[in-house]
């Protein structure tokens, strides 16, 4: 007989386990802020004894008796997301052995520290035996999760963007990849002079702008926090989030847009419903999706004309003569499309192709067609080939992302699906908020804040990606709506 008290049991369960996660969230935000350097060994071991910890709440018999003893007739739509996001986990979980999730948490916290002192000495040599590991043990965890007809490579890409397989994705990006060249070589053929910034842009000060730009982006620091690190992330949950940016003096504009982007992603956590805490239906419904609002904020909104009303002046404020004389200079030097080693840096246009670069490395490795012994020289080859420059140093080259160093093979096909989901959300809400550019103008945010707390945020993991798309959409996602928005801003 079908039972109440099994969906209460199983719900119940899944917030224990959750709530676990988060606090293993918070050893790794410790790790990249604040952790003393000597105390990198406890806290590999740390979160490897807690990743096997939550491992077996994973892999729980119970948890597949409770789903069978479930009548999902008698469910809502958030109840049936949790049983289903439940069950997933638990069927995706028992595939892997205990010693290998063990390991892959050890080797991740390790991992990010030979990481952090590999860019520091630039040298690579120092990254790749822990490299080495940590791909050895993402195949042996890729071989447990591989279905029938399915790559290597798809059952990490999974885990990041449910359903969507490397297959669709060579598709979508291949027809992308020459509509973002010719816009280029468009762009480059007559490149524009745009004057650069002056002045004194000193870490205090930039993190004073950033503190201005979390409130006119509606980052409630109530219920969060900005840090530095080496390499901007976002972490934390609903009401403790965490995020930080980075601080180059002669370069505010890394630290202005990484804050975006990082506010961007915990504005999603903070936006979620409360009901939906330590629930399996309170996750994200993509990291495609995740993406996209950071990558909206920062683009769409961050570096928009509109936007140059309220930051020019903003800067001047704080900074002083920055070397401009208007906000259409500051427009225009935002949106300088220039080739460049580093992806976070990148214009929209050469953005995309950054992330293309990666995507192809990483199904490279993992269909055995390229070893990490290797993966420099082919990083430096393929850069060549696609930007026309030679990597002068590994920062500016390999070692300039953190991603694989604790293991994120599959993360970076997500920022360029962000991208085109961003195309597809801004030109929604462009059409049902008539006087958008207007707020923007002003830096008065808050209908853009609740308009994707309305469409996006709120439901959580409710509804999967292209679900999700579609009901605020109406359509599928495709790329037009990025295309368009490439073309009218910079051609």
């Amino acid at each position: 007989m079908k039972s109440q008290n099994a969906y209460d049991q199983l719900v119940g369960h899944f917030k224990q386990t959750i709530a676990l996660n988060q606090i293993s969230g918070l050893l790794s935000w410790d790790q990249e802020t604040m952790m003393p350097k000597a105390g990198m060994g406890a806290r590999a071991e740390q979160s490897a004894v807690l990743a096997a910890v939550i491992h077996n709440r994973n892999i729980d018999p119970k948890i597949a008796e409770w789903c069978a003893d479930i009548d999902e007739a008698m469910l809502d739509d958030v109840q049936k997301a949790n049983v289903r996001e439940a069950l997933r986990s638990h069927q995706r979980a028992i595939k892997i052995p205990e010693k290998l999730a063990e390991e892959l948490a050890r080797s991740a916290a390790l991992g990010q520290n030979v990481w952090v002192n590999a860019r520091k000495a630039e040298d690579v040599a120092v990254f790749l035996p822990a490299l080495e590991n940590i791909v050895s043990l993402k195949r042996q965890e890729a071989k447990c999760l591989q279905t029938d007809g399915a790559s290597l490579y798809d059952g990490l890409l999974e885990e990041f963007e449910p359903g969507m397989g490397s297959a669709e994705l060579v598709g979508m990006f291949d027809q992308l990849r020459p509509q973002l060249i010719s816009l280029r070589e468009a762009l480059m053929a007559e490149p524009r002079l745009v004057r650069q910034l002056a002045g004194n842009f000193s870490a205090d000060k930039q993190m004073e702008l950033a503190s201005r730009l979390a409130q006119v982006f509606n980052y409630d620091l109530t219920a969060g926090r900005m840090d530095q690190s080496v390499h901007p992330f976002s972490s934390g949950y609903r009401s403790d989030s965490r995020i930080t940016t980075r601080v180059d003096i002669e370069n505010p504009f890394d630290c202005i847009y990484s804050t975006i982007h990082e506010i961007g992603h915990a504005n999603y956590e903070q936006g979620r419903s409360p009901e939906m805490d330590l629930t399996p239906a309170g996750g994200y419904a993509s990291m495609g999706i995740h993406e996209s609002q950071s990558r909206m904020l920062e683009n769409q909104i961050g570096r928009s004309r509109p936007f140059m009303e309220w930051l020019y002046p903003m800067m001047v404020q704080i900074f002083g003569d920055i070397g401009l004389d208007s906000p259409q200079e500051l427009f225009d030097l935002v949106n300088q499309v220039s080739t460049g080693f580093i992806r976070t840096e990148a214009d929209e246009i050469h953005y995309n192709l950054h992330v293309l670069l990666r995507f192809d490395l990483e199904q490279a490795m993992f269909a055995g067609d390229l070893q990490v012994k290797d993966l420099e020289a082919a990083w430096n080859d393929r850069f060549f080939e696609d930007f026309g420059l030679a990597v002068d140093k590994p920062s500016n080259g390999l070692l300039q992302d953190v991603h694989w160093s604790f293991g994120a093979f599959g993360y970076f096909p997500t920022y360029t699906l962000g991208n085109i989901y961003a195309g597809e959300l801004y030109q929604k809400m462009s059409q049902q908020i008539p006087n958008l550019e207007e707020q923007i103008d002003k830096g008065e945010l808050e209908g853009i804040s609740r308009w994707v707390r309305e469409n996006i945020h709120r439901h959580g993991n409710v509804y999967k990606a292209p679900e999700l798309m579609e009901k605020v959409c109406g359509r599928k996602p495709q790329m037009d709506a990025l295309v368009d928005y490439l073309r009218a801003k910079f051609v």
